[in-house]
């Protein structure tokens, strides 16, 4: 039996009711394009391929690999070797279905990086630290809510499915575990001008979250501005929804579009 590795954040799944309970949350169907990320034993891997025929799985433990290609033939499931944050998945074409039980330690760059190459990918299934899940699908003014909802919620349509308690994980992690799903929005609600403004906005904006926006973002743009886009600067970062920042990042855009040239943004 293959011995978890703490520095790969291992915890297995192993109980068939929540294998089960994530496939049906899944829905595969043969044809489609899916992708796992993190395999480990194949406690999913093994329902996928009996319902797909075929897929795709990026693993970085070398033993975990030489397991899964000796259990799977090469046209049941491909293993791409290597690290997930580097991984290209466009070079597995369009329309993908990305799922996995992620480490805890990645799972934030995880989300980042396929939120980079959404033009990619259908839709994610993903068991996540049910703490990490929460703040992903915060609403604003709750206090879980943040950079990584803004930012995500900015590009995904985001839902909490259900949690999942420790017993089901070889070995037992000390947090519970919640599956999230992740939709990418046919088109944004809200489109940003300029989304490494929009990026720096929010970073800023939370960057020190008791302060309030006039002293949060007094670098980017003054109270002033801020009430004449309809804000008001005495609020807080986690009182503002995706709208309005990308409100205050479209503004910073076409301001910087109007400055000499080498001027930042303010």
């Amino acid at each position: 039996m293959h011995a978890p590795r703490k520095r790969f954040g291992q915890n297995f799944l192993q109980e068939p009711s929540v294998v089960d309970r994530i496939l049906r949350a899944i829905d595969p169907r043969a044809g489609q394009r899916v992708v796992e990320i993190g395999p480990g034993q194949g406690a999913l891997t093994v329902p996928l391929v009996n319902v797909l025929g075929a897929l795709a799985v990026i693993e970085i433990d070398r033993d975990l690999v030489r397991e899964l290609r000796s259990r799977f033939g090469p046209d049941q499931v491909t293993v791409h070797e290597g690290d997930v944050l580097a991984f290209e998945f466009a070079g597995l074409g369009g329309d993908l279905r990305v799922v996995g039980n992620l480490p805890y330690n990645i799972s934030t760059p995880v989300l980042f990086a396929l939120t980079a190459q959404v033009q990619v990918v259908r839709d994610c299934h993903f068991m996540l630290q049910r703490e990490v899940v929460r703040r992903i699908c915060a609403p604003a003014g709750s206090p879980d809510y943040g950079r990584l909802s803004v930012m995500l919620q900015y590009r995904w349509r985001t839902e909490a499915l259900f949690d999942v308690p420790p017993t089901a994980f070889r070995p037992a992690p000390k947090v519970w575990s919640s599956l999230v799903r992740l939709v990418p929005h046919a088109t944004l609600p809200w489109p940003a001008s300029d989304e490494a403004v929009f990026a720096k906005t929010v970073t800023a904006a939370f960057g020190q979250r008791r302060k309030t926006l006039r002293n949060a973002l007094g670098k980017l743009c003054s109270g002033d501005e801020l009430v004449r886009l309809g804000i008001d600067p005495s609020s807080r970062a986690e009182e503002l929804g995706v709208e309005s920042f990308v409100t205050i990042a479209n503004f910073l855009a076409k301001r910087r579009e109007g400055s000499p040239p080498g001027q930042t943004l303010r």
